[in-house]
């Protein structure tokens, strides 16, 4: 599944699902640079939402496949950090 996030698109569609704007612009081409950009847009904004740092992957986790575990971790913690929301209704991930 690493190769489909690998841009940062689809996870900050899913931040902005949570928290509406928290990513005002997501970068569908322009090269690396422009891929890492939303990477770290998406890191700020689960921060912002509530996502521990210990628990937010580092970039080239996920953009050299070094540690995709770790960002399966950020979204699993993206998942509890969500149950503090009462206004997100939508389905849950992971224990409360």
């Amino acid at each position: 599944y690493e190769d489909v996030i690998r841009d940062g698109t689809v996870l900050c569609q899913l931040i902005n699902k949570l928290a509406p704007g928290s990513v005002p612009k997501i970068n569908t081409s322009g090269g690396q640079f422009k891929m890492m950009e939303n990477i770290n847009s998406f890191q700020a904004a689960a921060r912002a939402y509530g996502v521990p740092d210990v628990d937010v992957f580092q970039t080239v986790d996920l953009w050299e496949k070094k540690d995709i575990a770790q960002v399966t971790n950020t979204i699993f913690a993206l998942g509890r950090a969500s149950y503090k929301h009462p206004e997100w209704i939508g389905p849950w991930l992971g224990p409360k």
